[in-house]
C-alpha cells in the first residue's frame, strides 16, 4: 500500500521562515503550503484541509492563538493536529500551549532542521493505531 504524502500549512508572517521550513520538510517528503499571516491561514486550512497545521503566534493581522481557537471552534477543522513554532518562548507559553490549549507539540525559534522534522513526525504518527 503506497503511502500518501501528508499536507502541512504553516501559518507565519515571514516569507523566509516560510521558504526554509518548505525546504527543511519537503525534502521528507511533505507537501507544505505557505500561508502568510492568519487570515490566509485559516482559509487555506478551510480549503486544504491538511493533516497538519504549523502556527506562528505573533502575527499582525491574527494572533495565532485567535486562528487556533478558530481551527479547534470549527467541525471540518478541529480534528486537525496543530504544532505552535514561535519565538516567544517563555516557559509560560509552553505550558499554556501544550497543557492548556492542548496544542500537539511547541517548537522554539530559533530551532533545528532536525528538530523540526521529529515533531512533525511525531505528531503525524500520533493517531492512535488500531489494534488488531
Amino acid at each position: 500500500m503506497e503511502e500518501q504524502v501528508k499536507t502541512i500549512v504553516y501559518v507565519e508572517d515571514e516569507v523566509e521562515m516560510i521558504d526554509l521550513v518548505k525546504l527543511i520538510l519537503s525534502r521528507k517528503g511533505y507537501d507544505v503550503i505557505g500561508a502568510v499571516g492568519g487570515r490566509e491561514g485559516l482559509d487555506i486550512i478551510r480549503k486544504q484541509i491538511p493533516d497538519l497545521v504549523l502556527l506562528d503566534l505573533m502575527m499582525p493581522d491574527i494572533e495565532g492563538w485567535d486562528v487556533y481557537q478558530q481551527i479547534r471552534a470549527e467541525e471540518t477543522t478541529k480534528h486537525i493536529p496543530v504544532i505552535v513554532v514561535t519565538a516567544k518562548a517563555q516557559n509560560i507559553d509552553k505550558v499554556l500551549g501544550l497543557h492548556i490549549a492542548k496544542v500537539n507539540d511547541y517548537i522554539s525559534k530559533p530551532f533545528s532542521p532536525q528538530e523540526l522534522v521529529a515533531s512533525v513526525a511525531r505528531v503525524l504518527n500520533e493517531e492512535p493505531q488500531q489494534e488488531a
